[in-house]
């Protein structure tokens, strides 16, 4: 996920999240935070799935390629995330300390 194929509402958007799970890690653990931030994306993804379907056979029919595509988009941000964390260890560190920016 380059910076260029996403307009300037998809970051705010990503870092309104971020500040969210970021605040809400100050009184859970940062894995029960993860946990419910996973649930919640499963949860809205599920329903984007169902919501574009024009009905039940063609939900059902579509399971695989929903699970695949939503799977793989997650497994791709999550490797190029990881990476930058990787690269770039001490440097976000040293910026802020939080979880996720």
């Amino acid at each position: 996920m380059k910076d260029e194929e996403f307009g300037k509402q998809f970051w705010q958007r990503a870092d309104q999240f971020i500040n969210l799970a970021n605040e809400q890690s100050q009184a859970s653990s940062s894995g029960e935070v993860s946990s419910s931030f996973l649930y919640a994306a499963a949860r809205f993804n599920a329903f984007i799935a169902a919501a574009t379907a024009r009905n039940i056979d063609e939900l059902k029919k579509n399971k695989e390629e929903a699970i695949n595509y939503f799977s793989n988009l997650y497994r791709e941000a999550f490797v190029e995330n990881l990476e930058d964390w990787i690269a770039n260890y001490d440097k976000h560190l040293s910026n802020n300390g939080t979880s996720g920016k």
